[in-house]
Protein backbone atom coordinates (compact mmCIF):
# COMPACT_ATOMS: atom_id res chain seq x y z
CA UNK A 1 0.00 0.00 0.00
CA UNK A 2 1.17 3.47 -0.42
CA UNK A 3 2.15 5.80 2.32
CA UNK A 4 0.24 9.00 2.29
CA UNK A 5 0.73 12.29 4.29
CA UNK A 6 -2.28 14.11 5.90
CA UNK A 7 -1.88 17.62 7.78
CA UNK A 8 -3.67 19.20 10.59
CA UNK A 9 -3.80 22.92 11.43
CA UNK A 10 -4.27 24.04 14.63
CA UNK A 11 -3.44 27.51 15.71
CA UNK A 12 -2.83 29.73 19.58
CA UNK A 13 -1.61 32.73 20.49
CA UNK A 14 0.97 33.17 23.15
CA UNK A 15 3.58 35.11 24.65
CA UNK A 16 7.26 34.19 25.58
CA UNK A 17 10.25 36.35 25.95
CA UNK A 18 14.01 35.05 24.83
CA UNK A 19 16.06 34.67 27.72
CA UNK A 20 19.02 33.28 28.93
CA UNK A 21 19.42 33.30 33.13
CA UNK A 22 22.82 32.54 32.83
CA UNK A 23 23.81 35.77 30.80
CA UNK A 24 23.25 39.67 31.71
CA UNK A 25 20.40 41.26 30.71
CA UNK A 26 22.90 43.45 28.49
CA UNK A 27 23.95 39.99 26.58
CA UNK A 28 20.42 38.45 26.32
CA UNK A 29 19.42 42.48 24.39
CA UNK A 30 22.81 42.32 22.28
CA UNK A 31 21.69 38.73 21.47
CA UNK A 32 17.90 38.46 21.50
CA UNK A 33 17.09 42.23 20.45
CA UNK A 34 13.49 42.95 21.18
CA UNK A 35 12.55 39.56 21.56
CA UNK A 36 13.79 39.76 25.23
CA UNK A 37 12.03 42.64 26.37
CA UNK A 38 11.04 42.41 29.55
CA UNK A 39 7.52 43.23 28.83
CA UNK A 40 7.13 39.78 27.30
CA UNK A 41 5.79 39.93 23.52
CA UNK A 42 3.42 37.59 21.83
CA UNK A 43 2.67 35.65 18.77
CA UNK A 44 -0.29 34.41 16.47
CA UNK A 45 1.28 30.72 15.91
CA UNK A 46 0.09 28.12 13.48
CA UNK A 47 0.46 24.63 13.90
CA UNK A 48 0.80 22.17 11.17
CA UNK A 49 0.77 18.46 12.65
CA UNK A 50 1.37 16.32 9.41
CA UNK A 51 1.10 12.19 10.02
CA UNK A 52 1.58 9.49 7.43
CA UNK A 53 0.72 5.67 7.30
CA UNK A 54 -1.52 3.95 4.75
CA UNK A 55 -4.97 3.88 3.85
CA UNK A 56 -7.92 2.25 5.29
CA UNK A 57 -9.41 0.19 2.70
CA UNK A 58 -12.84 0.49 4.57
CA UNK A 59 -12.83 4.27 5.57
CA UNK A 60 -9.94 5.71 2.77
CA UNK A 61 -8.38 7.47 5.69
CA UNK A 62 -4.87 7.05 6.69
CA UNK A 63 -6.16 8.64 10.28
CA UNK A 64 -8.87 10.54 11.33
CA UNK A 65 -8.03 14.19 11.30
CA UNK A 66 -10.48 14.95 14.65
CA UNK A 67 -8.82 12.14 16.51
CA UNK A 68 -5.44 13.70 15.13
CA UNK A 69 -7.38 17.08 16.11
CA UNK A 70 -8.60 15.97 19.58
CA UNK A 71 -4.94 15.21 20.44
CA UNK A 72 -3.10 18.24 19.64
CA UNK A 73 -5.79 20.42 21.43
CA UNK A 74 -5.49 18.05 24.81
CA UNK A 75 -1.72 17.87 24.70
CA UNK A 76 -0.33 21.26 23.10
CA UNK A 77 -2.65 24.21 22.11
CA UNK A 78 -4.97 23.82 25.49
CA UNK A 79 -1.95 24.36 27.59
CA UNK A 80 -0.22 26.96 25.18
CA UNK A 81 -3.44 29.12 24.12
CA UNK A 82 -3.29 32.07 25.89
CA UNK A 83 -0.43 31.38 27.98
CA UNK A 84 2.83 33.09 28.68
CA UNK A 85 5.15 30.04 27.45
CA UNK A 86 8.07 30.41 29.43
CA UNK A 87 6.06 30.55 33.25
CA UNK A 88 2.87 28.46 32.02
CA UNK A 89 4.14 25.88 30.15
CA UNK A 90 5.06 22.64 32.20
CA UNK A 91 6.22 20.79 29.20
CA UNK A 92 8.49 23.75 28.53
CA UNK A 93 10.14 24.28 31.43
CA UNK A 94 13.36 24.66 32.17
CA UNK A 95 13.70 25.33 28.37
CA UNK A 96 14.57 28.89 26.85
CA UNK A 97 11.25 29.53 25.15
CA UNK A 98 12.71 29.63 21.39
CA UNK A 99 10.26 28.77 18.18
CA UNK A 100 12.92 25.58 18.08
CA UNK A 101 12.71 24.79 21.49
CA UNK A 102 8.87 24.69 21.21
CA UNK A 103 8.83 22.64 18.09
CA UNK A 104 10.68 20.08 20.06
CA UNK A 105 8.45 19.38 22.69
CA UNK A 106 5.26 19.51 20.80
CA UNK A 107 6.94 16.68 18.78
CA UNK A 108 7.64 14.86 22.58
CA UNK A 109 4.01 16.17 23.45
CA UNK A 110 2.45 14.19 20.53
CA UNK A 111 4.40 11.39 19.02
CA UNK A 112 3.10 8.49 21.60
CA UNK A 113 -0.86 9.55 21.09
CA UNK A 114 -0.70 9.73 17.26
CA UNK A 115 0.75 6.06 17.33
CA UNK A 116 -2.01 4.80 19.42
CA UNK A 117 -4.24 6.19 16.03
CA UNK A 118 -2.33 3.59 14.26
CA UNK A 119 0.01 6.38 11.98
CA UNK A 120 3.00 7.85 12.41
CA UNK A 121 3.61 11.21 13.47
CA UNK A 122 6.19 12.69 10.16
CA UNK A 123 6.37 16.52 10.83
CA UNK A 124 5.68 19.22 13.42
CA UNK A 125 5.55 22.82 11.74
CA UNK A 126 5.54 25.48 13.77
CA UNK A 127 4.69 29.24 12.17
CA UNK A 128 5.87 32.22 14.28
CA UNK A 129 5.03 34.63 11.92
CA UNK A 130 4.14 34.89 8.46
CA UNK A 131 7.94 35.22 7.72
CA UNK A 132 9.35 32.48 10.19
CA UNK A 133 8.53 29.01 11.02
CA UNK A 134 10.52 25.81 12.56
CA UNK A 135 9.91 22.27 11.13
CA UNK A 136 10.92 19.12 12.93
CA UNK A 137 10.87 15.41 11.18
CA UNK A 138 11.93 13.21 14.29
CA UNK A 139 15.67 13.27 13.39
Amino acid sequence: MPIVYVTRRERFNAAHKMHNPNWSDEKNQEVFGKCSNSNWHGHNYELFVTVKGEPNQDTGYCVDLKKVSDIVKKNVTSKLDHKNINLDVPFMKGKLASTENLTLAIWQQLEAHIKTLGAELHCVKLCESENNYVEYKGE
